[in-house]
């Protein structure tokens, strides 16, 4: 009998070997198909990438050609017999005119009309026109047998006026009886197209495809497989994607062998589709790197589970005391109950229990220690955190016959509450009430009293004890620690377009971003509605500072990245203020105090940015409070002045422009320069007379002087929600006879931050004034490119920020390049602020920029010092210095 127990023992446990092995090997099965899983989430979000790329790059398809279009659509407007498209088209005064459509359209090559027989009547190369017959062109047959006037787009065409691969963009005309009666077309060079490939070059493994309706490859760069000019190949799934009006698809690589994942897009309004195309092993690179690791950590598992199954198969064999002291146990009781003797041995035992920790009861049967049933529980994950110490304690407590109780937690997230009651003989009886529900209300509650009900971060109550623990901590050990507070800049814009709803996702979205990259000891809290705050805890206090900045710069590079809120592309930026403990203050109000004083500065110093506080920020709050009394009386008291700076031309050095700042003459500060001044006056009220006043005053100064000379003055935000911004600017110029296309207003992104329609009407309005509208410090927002969409400006000023450093950093003259390039492609002027040295003037005039303005050429001072009629600043080596003070315009 004993061997027969023996035996049956021994093949339970290698059942249990075999049940383990299946786990093991399901387990492996499972990770395998997860790495799968892994790979076809790697190729949809390459697909996804490429497929908002290719959005994106439809869209400056779309703006590149929509001017073309409509230049051809202008040219058709008129219905003309095939005479009269001769003679009126094919004449040298049609001649001029094309001229003048094609300066507006420098990506054009060239414009041609083309008879209704095939003869060239006119193009925009010479005059008169090289006899060419279009009877065999493609283009001409189908237009000639078309019943639309639909654009018509050309495959590839060999120019040979410029023996350069061009795509030609026509239209068809027509005669008053609708027969057909001559072509219209306009060139653009396929390298063109290159400029929307540069923007994607940088991302490894893709490349751009420009494919016409009919899947014939107008441009590809890299140019490495598919020719330009070739179809697609008959079957191939683009064309599907083509009729879906959107797709993906995989091209099998059958000529140099490598796999494509391409992205089919429309060009909107356009018989266009945009191509991205990304190899599949770039595809593929992160996950084959990640199922190496993943394949090496399961390979490493497998073997811990095997030795730790021997491990365990070998001492569950010395299990074989059976004893039976008790045959009845209180089984239908709600708390799990056992007995044990004073060795610690289990005397008896009831389901719950067993239930309770998922004891094998063929394994927790009587005899059994409680250290050997603590064993089992924990290979059934039903152990408190550390038995030792638990044995220890009950032990002790048996020693001197006392009652204990004990709540432990188990690691699958129960709570149980134990009650050891010693009995005579040295044992004792052990109760275990499992009171996870009631706990977890009474947490829930606690939580909920400390934690931010949207983000479930810490809330106000919170961040302020945790605050105190961390001034406790720095009394007893001087450990010193940061604390950021930042918001979101404009975050009232997002409520406005997407709702309250969008704007609470667009917190949580911050909030899931912040806590997997909080310390151990850090603190991390919603304080307000989108205010939130870190308290960061350093060992070593000497690190504080750049712990708390290297923090910040994470803050402003991680939550500037988009986010994707009911559908729509979000981007924001926030600013950051931090105050450091003991230096910054030891009491919470005054730490909390100092960081919002912090963030103030970075908000005023443009946003975007953090701040360190320092002790002259609180006065300068102190100051801003004084200005708000006193601002109120200097406008009466006369005590503002305008200062004049001349703007050049870059070619001749002459002033062409003259920009009106303002200065307040303080009767105790002496002269404040406007960024001191204006964001108060802005907050009080003050901006909207004290800009009429400036506005009249300088332009009846610029009045007098030469034609040739502009006046530029700036505009606040401000200005714009006051309702009656056109009527100051048109009684301004009246009154002072100051020619409106004389008068430049400046504007910085604030005004139209919001794509607010009231805004953008004022602009309009004051356009149709004759003034001329510039978007100033330009480049320095995160969203500026989309202001010259909504508004067509007259120039764009270049921010003294890239100019400071165009000689030195490669990344501020590419900015400048760009910018200007982008401006001559808007047919738009450019002035670059900050001009201090010839070097910067003579990179300037050789990028394209037409006009200067900065200390080169003449600090900010009083009219009657303007020299207008000579040109200004003497060519020499050296900068021109000036102070931060002095930079204010």
């Amino acid at each position: 009998m004993p061997h027969l127990s023996s035996h049956r023992h021994w093949l339970s446990f290698r059942a249990l070997i075999a049940v383990t092995a299946i786990v093991i090997a399901a387990s492996v099965l499972a990770i395998g198909f997860a790495v799968w899983q892994l790979r076809s989430d790697a190729i949809a979000s390459a697909n996804e990438d490429s497929d908002n790329l290719a959005v994106v790059l439809a869209d400056q398809i779309s703006r590149v050609i929509k001017p073309i279009d409509d230049g051809l659509v202008d040219l058709t407007r008129h219905r003309l017999s095939p005479d009269e498209v001769r003679r009126l088209l094919g004449s040298a005064r049609f001649y001029d005119e094309l001229q003048d459509r094609a300066a507006t359209l420098p990506q054009a090559t060239a414009i041609v009309v083309v008879g209704a027989d095939g003869d060239l009547l006119n193009w925009t190369r010479d005059w008169p026109p090289r006899p060419f017959d279009f009877r065999d062109r493609a283009f001409y047959k189908d237009l000639s047998r078309a019943d639309t006037d639909a654009l018509h787009v050309s495959g590839p065409l060999l120019s040979h006026s410029s023996n350069t691969q061009i795509v030609l963009f026509t239209r068809r005309l027509t005669g008053p009886d609708g027969a057909f009666s001559g072509v219209v077309g306009i060139g653009i060079p396929v390298d063109y197209f290159r400029n929307v490939y540069e923007s994607i070059a940088a991302l490894a493994g893709r490349s751009f495809s420009l494919v016409r309706g009919d899947g014939t490859v107008l441009a590809r760069f890299p140019n490495d497989f598919l020719a330009v000019g070739q179809r697609m190949a008959d079957g191939s799934p683009w064309y599907d994607a083509a009729a879906k009006g959107r797709g993906f698809f995989v091209s099998p690589g059958m000529i140099d062998q490598m796999k494509r994942l391409v992205a089919v897009r429309p060009v909107p309004g356009l018989p266009l589709f945009v191509d991205v195309t990304l190899t599949e092993q770039a595809a593929l690179a992160t996950w084959e790197r990640r199922a190496a690791w993943i394949g090496l950590g399961t390979l490493l598992a497998v073997l811990c589970c095997a030795v730790l199954l021997r491990s365990f198969v070998g001492k569950s064999r010395a299990l074989e005391k059976t004893s039976a002291q008790l045959d009845a146990a209180l089984n239908n009781m709600s708390y799990g109950l056992c007995m044990f003797d004073r060795d610690g041995r289990l005397l008896v035992h009831n389901d719950r229990y067993l239930e309770m920790y998922g004891l094998d009861p063929d394994l927790a049967r009587p005899g059994t220690p409680l250290r050997d049933l603590l064993r089992l529980r924990t290979v059934a994950g039903t152990v408190c955190a550390d038995p030792e110490s638990y044995l220890s304690d009950i032990s002790a407590a048996m020693a001197c016959k006392s009652t204990t109780q004990v709540t432990t937690r188990l690691s699958d997230g129960r709570v149980i509450a134990v009650l050891n009651d010693p009995i005579k003989d040295g044992g004792w009886v052990s109760v275990h009430d499992d009171i996870t529900e009631r706990t977890r209300a009474e947490m829930r509650i606690a939580h909920m009293a400390r934690h931010d009900a949207l983000t479930d971060l810490a809330n106000r109550m919170l961040f302020r004890e945790r605050m105190d623990e961390a001034i406790v901590r720095l009394e007893r050990t001087g450990q010193g620690f940061s604390v950021l507070i930042f918001d979101i800049d404009l975050f009232k814009s997002v409520n406005d377009s997407l709702g309250h709803t969008g704007g609470d996702a667009l917190l949580e979205a911050v909030a899931e971003r912040l806590r997997p990259h909080a310390g151990p000891n850090d603190t991390i809290g919603r304080i307000g509605g989108d205010e939130f705050a870190v308290i960061q805890i350093v060992d070593n206090g000497a690190q504080v500072d750049s712990a708390a900045a290297t923090l910040a710069q994470w803050l402003l590079d991680e939550i500037r990245k988009p986010y994707q809120i009911d559908g729509e592309r979000i981007a924001i930026g926030i600013s950051i203020g931090l105050a450091v403990a003991p230096r910054d203050g030891t009491e919470p109000s005054q730490i909390l105090k100092n960081a919002d004083l912090a963030l103030y500065r970075a908000k005023a110093d443009g946003r975007g940015c953090f701040r360190f506080f320092e002790p002259e920020m609180d006065a300068d709050v102190r100051q801003q409070r004084e200005f708000e009394f006193q601002l109120r009386e200097a406008l009466v008291r006369e005590e503002f002045e305008i200062h004049f700076q001349p703007i050049v031309d870059i070619a001749t050095h002459r002033p062409c422009a003259v920009e009106a700042l303002v200065r307040w003459r303080h009767p105790q500060h002496g002269l404040i320069p406007p960024d001191k001044f204006i964001p108060v006056a802005e907050e009080i009220g003050l901006i909207i007379p004290l800009g009429e006043w400036i506005l009249n005053a300088a332009c009846r100064t610029a009045a007098a002087w030469p034609d040739h000379v502009r006046l530029a003055v700036n505009l606040s935000a401000v200005q714009f929600r006051s309702g009656n911004l056109v009527d100051v600017v048109r009684d301004a110029i009246a009154r002072s006879g100051l020619p409106a296309t004389r008068l430049e207003l400046e504007i910085t992104e604030s005004v139209l931050l919001q794509k607010d329609h009231g805004g953008l009407a004022v602009l309009h309005d004051l356009a149709a004034l004759g003034v001329r509208i510039v978007l100033d410090d330009f480049g320095t927002g995160y969203s500026s490119l989309s202001y010259l969409q909504m508004f067509p400006f007259s120039k764009i000023k270049i921010d003294r920020s890239f100019v400071a450093d165009l000689s030195s950093r490669s990344d501020c003259a590419a900015i400048v390049c760009t910018v200007i390039n982008l401006a001559k492609a808007l047919d738009m002027d450019t002035t670059a602020e900050g001009v201090e040295t010839w070097e910067q003037v003579d990179l300037l005039r050789a990028a394209g920029c037409r006009e200067a303005q900065g200390y080169l050429f003449g600090r900010p001072g009083f009219a009657s010092a303007l020299a207008l009629d000579r040109p200004l600043a003497a060519r020499g080596p050296g900068r021109v210095a000036a102070s931060a003070r002095d930079r204010v315009a």
